[in-house]
């Protein structure tokens, strides 16, 4: 297993470009395929530039995420957590397997929440340990992010368990009992938590290989001292009381959100991030440090999601996403039919790494699909369907770096440094969500 991570390692270092001349070539490689769809390449222009900025709302809801949880990660109160679970594990391999677990418990209860939880556990392990490498704790943080779609913030599950969902019509209202709660995507949920952390102990490298941080290149910025003589404004800066109303004002709203039944999504996480971060910093003044700390982080998120947001229009409009999903399909069985779907979607998620838009491309094809093969006698449920590009969009991320770069920015790394270690954890996940899908759905 060492020998395998060490030449993956070495593979990615040397050959992984940076995440953004990544996505620009990924860019061409799709402008040149979408041209082949018989698509005029003025068109497939216009479809990248039309939709270049259609991610907008999305790209600050991530950088929110990211600015948000290191800013609430920066408080003396989550530094002592953070600390105190760096500190627990006995050994190295016993750090790492504590980050795979912990992110993919998180991811499963939430990916944005999991996402910026795991990084900054990695981060405070290695300032804690001399005897772990970097690149493996943060690849071992990212590695739990592979369940997230099989977890309860899961949107192609909860999207088609909402009443009035675009696709209603031909599917109906399909509970998360059916889908999120289903006996397969149980053992498939169970297996990642067991194997993933065992998995990234074994990737391990040597003590003579690995990379192990200076400690002191992970500290933090001493806080800024309080002015013994304050103007008027520096006491508003530095009241704890002005803070302490409007962090109070925040927290009622969300108590009666969830009172009133409100869900986890995004905009709630990063609200909840946000005034934490407020009531956790004291003063209004020690709060904007934190930002002013963090907010270096989010650069590459605002250049690169535009990117993946073009790569998305040209997939969806010139039918390239489509043409994928059918050729897929035009070969499965009814045995083979949820592990190509998988699959499918896998390889689309590659180009369009979002569940959402990922849906909104496959899913008129593969529900079709399934009436279409039911017609001819075959037995599968559209409900087992979803799942399986459920499945897939998550699969994939794991050599993405999309997804990668939060917990990359909060790092400190570039994408090639984990994704050596990120393969494996590609096909091991793959293995066990093939398997379970060819035997238990």
């Amino acid at each position: 297993m060492r020998f395998l991570t060490r030449l993956s390692t070495r593979l990615m270092e040397r050959y992984l470009p940076d995440a953004y001349i990544f996505v620009i070539l990924l860019s061409l490689v799709v402008f040149v395929l979408s041209a082949f769809t018989n698509q005029a390449p003025l068109n497939v222009v216009d479809y990248f530039g039309n939709g270049f900025w259609g991610l907008m709302a999305f790209t600050v809801q991530m950088t929110m995420v990211l600015l948000c949880g290191s800013v609430m990660a920066k408080s003396p109160f989550f530094k002592r957590i953070l600390i105190s679970l760096a500190k627990a594990p006995k050994s190295a391999g016993m750090a790492i397997m504590m980050v795979a677990f912990l992110t993919a418990l998180a991811c499963w209860i939430n990916w944005g929440f999991g996402l910026v939880l795991g990084a900054l556990i990695a981060k405070e392990v290695a300032r804690q340990r001399n005897d772990t490498d970097y690149r493996l704790l943060i690849a071992s943080a990212y590695s739990g992010f592979v369940i997230w779609h099989g977890g309860i913030a899961g949107s192609i599950p909860l999207s088609i368990a909402t009443a009035k969902h675009p696709y209603e019509a031909q599917i109906g209202v399909i509970p998360i009992s059916e889908t999120l709660f289903s006996t397969g995507n149980l053992i498939i949920c169970v297996a990642i938590l067991i194997c993933i952390p065992i998995l990234c102990l074994l990737m391990h490298p040597s003590k003579e290989e690995r990379v192990i941080i200076d400690p002191k290149l992970l500290e933090e910025a001493a806080p800024e001292a309080k002015p013994v003589q304050m103007t008027p404004a520096e006491r508003l800066e530095h009241s704890r009381l002005l803070n302490l109303i409007i962090g109070v004002l925040g927290w009622i709203y969300i108590i009666s959100y969830f009172v009133k039944g409100g869900s986890l999504n995004l905009n709630i996480i990063n609200f909840i991030f946000f005034f934490a971060g407020i009531v956790l910093h004291g003063t209004p003044r020690n709060f904007i440090n934190a930002v002013d700390d963090s907010v270096r982080a989010v650069g590459p998120i605002l250049i690169q999601f535009p990117f993946y947001a073009a790569i998305m229009a040209m997939m969806v409009q010139s039918g390239l996403a489509a043409n994928i999903t059918n050729a897929f399909v035009s070969v499965a069985s009814e045995k083979t039919f949820y592990v190509l779907s998988f699959l499918s979607a896998g390889l689309v998620n590659f180009f369009i790494p979002s569940g959402g838009g990922q849906w909104a491309v496959q899913a008129p094809v593969m529900i079709e699909a399934v009436n279409q093969m039911n017609a001819m006698g075959a037995n599968i449920e559209q409900a087992k369907m979803a799942m399986s590009i459920a499945w897939g969009d998550a699969w994939t991320n794991m050599i993405q770096p999309f997804w990668a770069l939060p917990a990359l920015a909060i790092a400190g790394l570039k994408a090639r440094d984990i994704m050596g270690f990120c393969l494996f954890t590609l096909i091991v996940s793959g293995l066990i969500i093939s398997g379970v899908l060819y035997f238990v759905f």
